[in-house]
């Protein structure tokens, strides 16, 4: 791919960085967005959740994506590392893993590319794994204002969509990590671990089970 190519489409350098990232964890497809609690509120958007179990120790952003998604929490008190899922969907918040041949068949498993997380100089952005073609084309578009990979003024809006894609900056830079970033490595924990999500006002009445 050259380098005129991409300057008349910078989708594509997206794109290269998708399909690095695909690679590498053994995921079919792979879709980039700005953020893991964005695309969990896809991948929440995408399945029409409704009740959702979520550990009651986990970071905020998690539970306020499940809500605006339109779903009703309840949490579990159990202990996690590296990831864990939003029972009883497919949905993985994968923030604290990122190895190769990562990816578990038949899931949305959403990984954290923040400044306190894997590719931590990338600064902030998220990725959806899965197998789900048809999935992938709706993330494609509701990450990007409803808009498909066309020209903006050739294009045709059939959907509403959100303002939730990666740049091709960061998409170029994930790219330039990728070439040294090692085959195996560690889930993350958290230092001093998470609050209980329950010390919170907003979240003081949500059911723990």
């Amino acid at each position: 791919m050259s380098i005129k190519s991409i300057k008349h489409n910078p989708y594509k350098i997206i794109k290269m960085f998708e399909e690095e990232v695909s690679e590498y964890t053994g995921a079919p497809f792979a879709v980039a967005v700005d953020s893991c609690t964005n695309a969990l509120f896809l991948c929440c958007k995408y399945l029409k959740v409704e009740k959702v179990t979520i550990p009651l120790r986990t970071y905020l952003s998690v539970p306020m994506s499940i809500i605006h998604a339109g779903g009703e929490l309840s949490f579990r008190d159990n202990y996690w590392k590296g990831i864990y899922q939003l029972e009883p969907y497919p949905i993985y918040d994968a923030a604290k893993r990122f190895t190769s041949n990562m990816y578990i068949p038949g899931t949305f498993m959403c990984l954290s590319l923040h400044i306190k997380k894997h590719l931590s100089t990338l600064g902030k952005g998220g990725i959806i794994l899965t197998d789900n073609e048809e999935a992938v084309q709706w993330f494609k578009k509701a990450r990007y204002e409803g808009r498909s990979e066309k020209n903006y003024i050739e294009d045709d809006i059939e959907m509403l969509g959100w303002n939730m894609y990666m740049t091709p900056q960061q998409a170029a830079h994930g790219l330039a990590l990728m070439q040294n970033y090692p085959e195996h490595v560690e889930d993350l924990g958290e230092n001093n671990g998470y609050r209980k999500l329950t010390d919170f006002t907003i979240f003081k009445n949500v059911r723990v089970i």
